[in-house]
């Protein structure tokens, strides 16, 4: 029964490599970051306009998108920074390397 059996390197048929590329987590987080962002000032921008109806089911939902919008925008911003944490101490070691005026420091005070 395993002599009917025929593989593809008997066959001379070339294996096909799948070069799949693992899931980017960063690029995910930042991306749901910006949509996110994008967004809530729609949503609050529509909230502002049905800001004097009552009770209506359209302020309702759009409320609803706001919030959960605004909740989104905070968990990828946490994400954010755990996942570009390396890059944001590097960062910060870098310019903490500058130097920076007392008049400067100051005026950002």
């Amino acid at each position: 029964m395993q002599e009917k059996l025929i593989t593809r390197r008997k066959m001379n048929i070339p294996e096909i490599k799948q070069n799949r590329k693992r899931f980017n987590k960063r690029a995910f987080i930042s991306m749901g970051m910006f949509v996110s962002g994008l967004g809530l000032p729609i949503s609050g921008v529509m909230n502002h306009f049905l800001a004097y109806d009552t009770k209506t089911i359209e302020r309702h939902a759009w409320m609803s998108v706001h919030n959960i919008l605004g909740l989104l925008f905070i968990i990828f911003a946490i994400l954010h920074i755990i996942y570009n944490w390396n890059a944001l101490i590097k960062y910060v070691t870098k310019m903490s390397k500058q130097f920076i005026s007392k008049e400067a420091f100051a005026a950002i005070l």
